[in-house]
């Protein structure tokens, strides 16, 4: 059997999929909870309209890793990513900063 741990920049870049199959992008960066040292939530980079990308946050434990397919899936579509909460290239926005208000209250619960 082979180990489970992971260095950070080996997850960066892994193709993410939906539940109905779908690819819903790719991981951009881990986020890490300073304090229990765990990490906290995925942002992951999806295709946008006219080559602009999409940055949305998925709670880590929402991903789970298949080793056949070599990339994490969840139990998310595309549409339901598409109403969460993104960034936009270029946007200079503090990933580590949940003061911030989405219209979605659950959000950050981790």
């Amino acid at each position: 059997m082979s180990h489970t741990m992971v260095p950070s920049d080996r997850v960066e870049h892994v193709a993410v999929y939906g539940r109905d199959g779908a690819r819903l992008g790719t991981i951009e960066r881990l986020m890490l909870d300073k304090v229990s040292g765990t990490v906290a939530y995925a942002v992951v980079r999806t295709g946008g309209l006219l080559g602009t990308h999409h940055h949305h946050p998925i709670q880590w434990s929402a991903l789970k890793f298949n080793p056949q397919r070599q990339a994490f899936e969840t139990g998310l579509t595309l549409d339901e990513l598409r109403a969460s909460p993104c960034e936009f290239d270029g946007d200079a926005f503090d990933w580590g900063d949940r003061s911030r208000s989405y219209p979605h209250p659950q959000y950050w619960t981790v």
